[in-house]
């Protein structure tokens, strides 16, 4: 057995200082979308790389329109310079790009409803935008998409320290409102990667999950209230600040996950929990998933209510931040890593769980080599080897993202697959998987030089079809948006998805809001 001294390891040898760690960290968010275009400014048209999707009978974009919406918001929130347009046409990871010719920047919730009624009326598409960080395609235009920017709708309302309850518009980025709760004792109930660029808005309207769900939860139960507009101007109210309200129909669901397709989003209520008093992260090394699930397992029983994240990586996804980032491994090669982060109000009692468990880990064979942290610039630096992944896979070239959920026996099981399925194709660089396994989310990552077809068609329908036979779903956070419309009927009946249909038509008659996205033709 190793010794207690072992685990107080923290990462040494990092060649940074705690705000140059912090530093080029945030910096590196906040820039991803504009250092993947200018490795690659021209990304395929996504009416050329899928010409089997066809334009819808919209209006075209006339001088009369764009006259109109200066005259709402003024020439400088609307953007029409080619220039300026193109970084809102296409998404971060160089996957689609539209061809919309103007993006519209309110302010207000006035501002979009007067926005939202004028394109029904002139049947106008639109396409809602937060931070552009999605991953399926479902915030830049298809075609020619009127962009409605929620960049600007930025400001937090009020914080009700008794209830931790938050009220913000849409567009606040969620990193501020972090720092802002920070302040005052408390934390965001969700944490992603992409945390400096991404918007409350657009996390609430794909329902997106992150390193914290373990612990609190979806925000279908964070989110008490939302403020959306409808297709027709129409403000819907929801902003309900209670906890308890059962009151009729649970309209704000409606709009948590339905991607911009039923209203926009503009401003949100959410439960926000107390800061914890003391955080401890662990990063270790293990020799097989079968370990990475005992290792789990055990560690939900073990720490219990101080667990809050449970992270695997494989190899090849460690080497992708190691090797395209310049991070540094703090332990040894393993073929599987794990992160897990406890958050508590007692530090004494949570490092003496955490300890006790990993002890007990290492002497039963299960983990072989770790590593603690409990300074924030050190915690900071391990949570980077995870949340800069997708970072580092971009790096590569073209990737193809899969985020799925499995049941826990079968969570891995497709890397390999997909792996050995690939082999055989030139352009294939990469296969690799990582996620959160204490919720059963696997994400599949295959990176290539630049998009292939031979190689999307050896991924899908393959890795879709995989994960219905499992019993899985072929979205687990990310949302549908453009990417898997034609893939949703894996995971959802049809009884469901006519549902569905019958809900957009009674909110959006015309269809004018994110068409193309979430539901199949």
């Amino acid at each position: 057995m190793l010794s207690r001294n072992f685990f107080r390891l923290l990462v040494r040898g990092a060649h940074q200082t705690k705000s140059a760690v912090s530093f080029s960290y945030i910096a590196s968010r906040k820039l991803h979308k504009s250092v993947c275009l200018q490795k690659n400014p021209q990304v395929e048209l996504t009416a050329v790389r899928y010409p089997e999707v066809k334009r819808g009978n919209y209006s075209e974009l006339t001088d009369r329109h764009i006259k109109f919406f200066e005259s709402i918001l003024g020439k400088d929130r609307t953007l029409t310079d080619p220039a300026d347009v193109e970084a809102y046409n296409v998404d971060w990871i160089k996957m689609v790009r539209g061809q919309s010719r103007v993006v519209l920047k309110p302010k207000t919730t006035e501002e979009v409803s007067a926005i939202l009624k004028y394109c029904n009326d002139e049947t106008l598409a639109v396409c809602p935008q937060g931070g552009n960080t999605g991953l399926v395609g479902g915030s830049v235009p298809v075609f020619d998409e009127v962009i409605i920017s929620t960049s600007l709708m930025n400001q937090i309302i009020s914080l009700d320290e008794l209830s931790g309850v938050l009220i913000c518009q849409a567009g606040c980025v969620l990193e501020a409102l972090e720092t802002y709760l920070s302040e005052h004792g408390f934390i965001m109930p969700l944490d992603l990667g992409a945390k400096g660029s991404c918007h409350i808005g657009g996390n609430v309207s794909t329902n997106a999950g992150g390193i914290r769900l373990l612990r609190y939860g979806s925000l279908h139960g964070s989110v008490l209230g939302v403020e959306a507009v409808k297709a027709n101007g129409e403000v819907i109210d929801c902003l309900s600040s209670l906890k308890k309200d059962n009151t009729g129909y649970h309209l704000k669901h409606l709009f948590i996950g339905s991607e911009g397709t039923l209203g926009l989003v503009t401003k949100v209520a959410i439960h926000c929990p107390p800061s914890p008093k003391a955080v401890n992260v662990a990063f270790l090394g293990l020799n097989s998933f079968d370990d990475v699930l005992k290792t789990s397992i055990s560690a939900r029983r073990k720490l219990g209510e101080v667990l809050s994240s449970c992270e695997m990586l494989d190899h090849v996804t460690l080497d992708a931040v190691t090797s395209n980032l310049n991070l540094r491994n703090p332990i040894g090669e393993h073929p599987f890593y794990m992160l897990l982060e406890t958050s508590g109000s007692n530090g004494e009692h949570d490092e003496a769980k955490l300890n006790a468990f990993l002890e007990s880990s290492m002497s039963s064979g299960e983990v072989l080599d770790g590593t603690v942290a409990n300074e924030p610039s050190r915690i900071q630096y391990l949570w980077q080897l995870r949340e800069r992944v997708a970072e580092g896979l971009v790096h590569d070239g073209y990737v193809f993202k899969y985020d799925i959920s499995l049941p826990l026996k079968e969570f891995y099981t497709i890397v390999p697959k997909m792996a050995e399925r690939l082999a055989g194709n030139k352009k294939f660089l990469r296969c690799c998987g990582y996620g959160h396994i204490g919720d059963g989310n696997l994400h599949l990552n295959i990176t290539s030089k630049e998009f292939d077809h031979d190689l999307h068609n050896l991924i899908e329908p393959f890795v879709f079809e995989w994960t219905s036979k499992l019993k899985g779903s072929v979205s687990a956070e990310h949302g549908i948006g453009f990417k898997k419309t034609k893939f949703i009927h894996y995971s959802k009946s049809d009884s469901s998805l006519n549902m569905m249909h019958d809900i957009k038509k009674l909110l959006d008659p015309k269809g004018i809001l994110n068409p193309y996205k979430v539901l199949p033709k």
